[in-house]
């Protein structure tokens, strides 16, 4: 019998893998934090799942999420991008991965890493969360902040909701259920 997760994973086995291995663990690694930028940001309008299942294509597209590899695309990259059916061929997200892979270069510049950056708005400690149920936020104060100041810097595709996807994905905000394996309290 598995444990209990959280019901949003359902029974896919790379859903299953996704929330045991990765969502809502601490991401303190500057490319693995691009890499979830740029596919949270894919992500807007679709499925999570659709975008797991095209997470290879994006490494090779993305150059294994190299920012200064992605900031230095050009519109013919682009172009070719629209071309390949292993990513969500979107011209608008495909510039805008480019767009913030530049911005996410300048903001580690600012300030020694972009982990650092984002860390520091949450004290540099997970924020956790209990929730009994599936009815947790889409968005709040936290996500709202962190959107504004992408969207200052420079960045798109980085509304509050994907903003706060983005943060439950690097753990820097953990919402797993309450009754999940892998929230806190069941730990022990």
């Amino acid at each position: 019998m598995s444990p209990p997760r959280c019901p949003w994973c359902g029974d896919d086995p790379l859903y299953v893998a996704y929330h045991d291995h990765e969502w809502g663990r601490p991401e303190r690694d500057d490319r693995k934090l691009f890499e979830m930028l740029i596919l949270e940001g894919a992500q807007a309008g679709l499925s999570w799942i659709t975008i797991l299942r095209k997470r290879e294509g994006y490494r090779e597209a993305f150059h294994g999420f190299d920012p200064a590899k992605v900031a230095a695309m050009s519109e013919d990259d682009v172009e070719r991008l629209m071309g390949n059916p292993a990513i969500v061929r979107n011209r608008l997200k495909l510039r805008s991965a480019i767009r913030n892979a530049k911005v996410f270069l300048q903001m580690q510049r600012q300030h020694g890493s972009f982990a650092d950056w984002l860390w520091a708005h949450v004290d540099g400690q997970p924020i956790l969360r209990r929730y009994d149920d599936s009815r947790v936020p889409a968005s709040n104060e936290l996500s709202d902040l962190i959107s504004k100041a992408l969207q200052k810097a420079g960045m798109n595709f980085v509304g509050s909701t994907v903003i706060y996807a983005y943060l439950q994905a690097c753990g820097a905000v953990n919402d797993h259920l309450s009754d999940c394996f892998l929230h806190p309290d069941q730990a022990g």
